[in-house]
């Protein structure tokens, strides 16, 4: 029996044969041998996970058409729930329901998570559920404060998960950083100038010199 490997949720046989065809196939192979991809959420991933603010869900229907959604909120707004589960709370939005509907026919799914600052990308292969009516679990997953009207709940079950390198990763930032970098470069300048107004006013002599 042929031995299966996490990265098979990608690499499938016609992948594979391609990679093959191409040179990449031995590199692959090897990181298969190895152990291949994480299964389960680590640390670090719990940590990249919920500090970003915006993330990608695609799913497809039952025809096997892909759609991509954005989903977007404060940091933290996609929580780690235990070793293999994603959760975050839905937002009321234009009410397509495109995602609901896929997942009602087809629940694999795929998480693209992108840190332009720090030039990191995360793909995260599973499957995803929608829950509704459950207030305790939206109680548990919105976000403190957050001004968004909760829809219903998608929790997602990790299966695999890869980091790309940061190769062709325009380097971005969020608004919010380069204003609070800016307000801290303003406040350091004020504070010099302050010093050196102070330093000049200490070196000036209370009384003319005698030129003589």
């Amino acid at each position: 029996m042929e031995r299966t490997y996490s990265s098979d949720v990608a690499f499938t046989p016609t992948v594979k044969a391609i990679q093959a065809r191409k040179g990449s196939r031995r590199a692959y192979a090897n990181q298969e041998q190895a152990g291949g991809w994480q299964t389960e959420i680590t640390p670090d991933l719990k940590t990249f996970v919920e500090a970003q603010t915006s993330m990608f869900l695609a799913t497809a229907n039952a025809d096997g058409q892909p759609y991509i959604q954005h989903r977007g909120g404060p940091a933290g707004f996609l929580k780690t729930i235990d070793a293999r589960t994603l959760g975050l709370v839905d937002f009321a939005g234009n009410r397509q329901f495109i995602t609901t509907g896929n997942l009602a026919d087809n629940p694999k799914a795929h998480l693209f998570l992108i840190d332009y600052a720090n030039r990191r990308r995360i793909k995260i292969w599973g499957t995803a559920r929608v829950v509704e009516g459950d207030d305790a679990l939206v109680a548990e997953l919105m976000p403190p404060g957050y001004k968004a009207r909760a829809e219903q709940v998608i929790l997602f079950t990790v299966s695999a998960w890869d980091a790309n390198c940061p190769q062709h990763i325009p380097q971005r930032f969020e608004a919010a950083d380069v204003a609070a970098a800016l307000a801290a470069r303003d406040a350091q300048i004020a504070a010099l100038e302050a010093e050196v107004a102070r330093l000049k006013a200490a070196g000036r002599d209370p009384a003319p010199r005698d030129l003589v």
